[in-house]
């Protein structure tokens, strides 16, 4: 699994120049057909696609292309969930939060117990990318809990990115820079941290 920009054109179009590195070693990865339809749940509207599948020249290792508004293995779009997270972060439960943004509570319940449990993990990530995307950053003040931190974290490292490379959006800049993990409970990103 890789993740890759929005724009579905523009990562045919990197993919069929071989402009798309693997994950996984140094190689190049080529174009190897498609993945299920898969649906995504955004703010206001329902997405049906299908992700392109890719192969690795060198290792022969296949990956699905996942666009950056989404989180592997999650139905709803990045943005939807950094709500909920933000929400979460000030204080609101899952019961409220699951009424402003417009998904069942069982579904919002899980995505704040999974950020839970990573989230002092997630908040030393994001800190340390942060502070390598902008090395006069000073330290991040701790909020009140340990959630807090972690989606203050990911906010300062998604500015810190804007001011380096340019206008992203910060939920997306966290769908990237986690490798689509942000929620995952197995391959994350930050497990060497620990």
């Amino acid at each position: 699994m890789k993740i890759v920009g929005t724009d579905r054109l523009e990562v045919e179009r990197a993919l069929l120049a071989g402009e798309l590195g693997c994950p996984d070693c140094a190689g190049r990865l080529c174009p190897w057909g498609w993945a299920r339809w898969r649906t995504l749940r955004c703010r206001e509207v329902v997405l049906r696609h299908r992700a392109r599948r890719s192969r690795c020249t060198a290792c022969a290792v296949t990956h699905v292309l996942i666009s950056s508004d989404g989180l592997l293995r999650r139905r709803d779009g990045v943005e939807v969930i950094g709500v909920a997270l933000v929400a979460k972060a000030s204080g609101s439960g899952h019961r409220r939060i699951a009424l402003s943004v417009g998904v069942p509570v069982s579904t919002v319940r899980g995505w704040l117990r999974r950020f839970a449990l990573n989230a002092g993990m997630v908040r030393v990530w994001f800190t340390v990318l942060a502070h390598d995307l902008d090395p006069l950053l000073g330290p991040i003040e701790p909020g009140a809990t340990v959630v807090a931190d972690a989606v203050e974290a990911v906010g300062v490292a998604a500015r810190a990115a804007v001011l380096l490379l340019g206008p992203v959006s910060a939920w997306s800049f966290a769908s990237t820079a986690s490798r689509g993990r942000l929620l995952s409970n197995t391959g994350w990103p930050w497990a060497a941290v620990c």
